[in-house]
């Protein structure tokens, strides 16, 4: 259903308030620990690539080295994440999630597979795929 100027605002608001919720329960256990949504997208994606370099974050999150070194440093800090200097070359920093590292990413992640789960719910594998070539359209062209 759109508007007169041709804008879909039930599929904007769906995603407003899908975004609201999906964040909500991660943002509750991250308050906890004084983090944000930044600490939880570097968490998240260290976790799935342990090893990957600090320029690949970067690159993978879209941000500036600025945007990154003071949450990276807590994260660091805080002990959820180790940086370790490359083998070939010493300047290059390796990320990895430590135990408790990865034991937060998976509690982040526990609250929004259960949302998916409930969402998917009757749905065929056909619709699951549609579902992820939906997401994949409203995302920019990524490089490979």
């Amino acid at each position: 259903m759109t508007d007169e100027g041709g804008i879909d605002f039930e599929v904007i608001e769906g995603f407003f308030f899908a975004y609201r919720d999906f964040i909500s329960d991660p943002d509750a256990i991250l308050e906890k620990s004084g983090f944000g949504r930044a600490h939880h997208r570097v968490v998240h994606f260290v976790n799935r690539e342990p090893g990957m370099t600090v320029a690949d974050l970067l690159d993978t999150l879209k941000i500036t080295k600025q945007s990154l070194a003071r949450v990276l440093k807590q994260l660091i800090d805080s002990g959820y994440i180790c940086q370790v200097a490359g083998p070939e070359d010493r300047r290059q920093r390796r990320l990895y999630p430590t135990r408790s590292g990865r034991d937060l990413a998976l509690a982040l992640a526990e609250p929004q597979q259960q949302r998916i789960a409930r969402a998917f719910e009757g749905m065929t594998a056909d619709d699951r795929k549609a579902v992820l070539r939906f997401l994949a359209g409203m995302q920019n062209a990524r490089r490979e």
